[in-house]
């Protein structure tokens, strides 16, 4: 199978195939989860750096590689496997399409192992250029796209089985990332710089010591303000998300593409999550 876009340093496939040739000693012989698989590229690059992968889309007829099959699966409805399964899975494009992100989330936790890792890749909604076009007209490119609506984000559909494959509609900025992978048992392992937006690089000079300054004086404040919880904890979590808000690399990338690290399994994601904040009783 040839797909020209793993040679143009313009698509994202091209990167996520310089990362995973990158890790390629560590995929030998491990289990890969590929959702949403598409046409087949990067499951294919898998096979031949000696993965044991297993390809899961909505629409699995779109997929072209014949050494394996694809197998039709909603997100939403969960994969057909069972928990504590794969060592990697990859959504590559994927999570802006899915309505239901939280519960992405957590049905990636129940499929990886303990320590595995979970690749995402999805266009930047925290970069200087898509924040302009949100304030502009809440779309993805003020000069280019209207925002989403029912005719441009309704990309296709299954009337067997009334499944609709949305666009951008649910388009998801870094910060936000990182909670729902926090608040599903994730921490992130690792940010993949792409490639420069020019219209963000253009607005960098203007706006980054606005960025600066707000962001510090809201972490201190922050800091001050929340004196009933554990202040390590907090220090650790307003500290993590200070530096992806000043991240220049962030600001001025045109795609968002995370390695997010299986810390918590599913089950102990709650008391977790109740140890950093106030007690129950102060609450309710």
């Amino acid at each position: 199978m040839v797909d020209p876009h793993v040679e143009n340093p313009k698509s994202p496939k091209y990167y996520v195939k310089q990362y995973l040739t990158k890790i390629k000693d560590d995929l030998k012989g491990k289990i890969v989860i590929d959702m949403p698989a598409g046409n087949g590229v990067t499951t294919e690059i898998l096979l031949e750096l000696g993965s044991k992968v297993e390809a899961f889309d909505l629409f699995p007829e779109y997929f072209l590689v014949k050494d394996i099959k694809c197998k039709k699966a909603d997100i939403n409805s969960g994969l057909p496997l069972p928990g504590d399964y794969a060592d990697y899975i990859i959504c590559q494009e994927g999570i802006e399409h899915f309505n239901d992100q939280i519960k992405a989330f957590a049905e990636f936790n129940r499929v990886l192992k303990m320590g595995g890792k979970l690749i995402i890749t999805t266009p930047s909604y925290s970069n200087l250029a898509a924040r302009l076009s949100y304030s502009l007209f809440e779309t993805e490119a003020f000069h280019k796209l209207m925002p989403p609506n029912e005719i441009d984000s309704v990309w296709f559909g299954d009337k067997l089985n009334k499944k609709i494959y949305y666009g951008h509609i649910f388009l998801i900025g870094i910060q936000k990332m990182r909670t729902l992978g926090r608040v599903s048992g994730f921490k992130i392992k690792e940010i993949i710089f792409m490639r420069i937006n020019k219209t963000a690089l253009l607005l960098f000079p203007f706006q980054y010591p606005f960025i600066l300054i707000s962001s510090f004086y809201t972490y201190l404040k922050a800091m001050k303000k929340n004196k009933g919880i554990d202040r390590k904890s907090m220090k650790a979590v307003y500290s993590e998300q200070l530096r992806l808000n000043i991240s220049p690399k962030i600001l001025i990338d045109r795609h968002t593409f995370i390695v997010f690290e299986k810390e918590f399994a599913s089950e102990n994601v709650y008391d977790h999550l109740l140890s950093l904040t106030k007690p129950i009783g102060d609450i309710l």
